[in-house]
């Protein structure tokens, strides 16, 4: 084991602390809904809708940490049928066993994600990088990266630098950040499609939710135009 993989954050995740977050996050997709709504004026639904609306129903997606299932679920409702998950925890992977149906859900970890490079059409986090020290962060990113063929999404919480929160007493649990212009900084082969600011209706706190897209590189597109290139 890395000493990514054996990080304090995934320590609480795989211990007691993540199972009090499973224990309170046991929602339907109603109810997802239904706290978006509260928090934002918006469905999560809908602004799946809006942000996946160029992504066919036929797209291999993965989320990384997904928890008991609650994405997956909505976008199951969706249409979308090749949907995988991981999640560093035993407990909450067997409430999504569960809850879903042909649905590819494997315990893991944003650092070592079991697949190949460019695998997936779309790789999405939500709620979930938020959790990774910074320190640690560009570990994660890189093998998001690594896996997604076109599309990477997000939605996490915002802020325009790093800045840690307490959260529900720890400390060095919970930060948040520009995460579209984390991904953005570090890999030169995507750009920004599409990026919402989610201000919170009841007090000043903002989500932020984002899609990348690959993109060919200058120096890639050149080489392939080349006489007697292949790819």
């Amino acid at each position: 084991m890395s000493s990514a993989q054996a990080t304090p954050q995934l320590q609480a995740w795989r211990g007691e602390f993540g199972l009090e977050y499973t224990g309170r996050n046991c929602l339907t997709p109603e109810q997802v809904d239904a706290l978006w709504e509260k928090s934002y004026g918006t469905s999560r639904t809908e602004l799946n809708r809006r942000f996946l609306m160029n992504i066919h129903a036929g797209a291999r997606i993965l989320e990384v940490g997904c928890n008991i299932g609650n994405q997956i679920l909505l976008l199951r409702r969706l249409g979308y049928c090749s949907l995988y998950g991981v999640d560093v925890q035993d407990y909450a992977l067997q409430i999504a066993k569960s809850r879903t149906r042909d649905v590819n859900l494997t315990q893991a970890s944003a650092f070592a994600l079991p697949y190949g490079d460019r695998y997936f059409d779309l790789v999405f986090t939500s709620g979930v990088l938020i959790h990774i020290s910074p320190n640690d962060l560009p570990a994660a990113l890189d093998e998001i990266h690594r896996c997604a063929k076109s599309y990477i999404w997000g939605s996490e919480y915002y802020a325009s630098c790093v800045t840690e929160i307490n959260y529900r007493g720890h400390s060095e649990l919970l930060w948040k950040m520009d995460y579209a212009k984390e991904y953005l900084a570090r890999f030169d082969d995507l750009e920004l499609v599409l990026e919402q600011r989610l201000p919170y209706l009841e007090n000043q706190n903002v989500d932020s939710m984002f899609l990348l897209q690959k993109v060919a590189r200058a120096s890639q597109s050149l080489t392939s135009a080349l006489p007697g290139s292949t790819g």
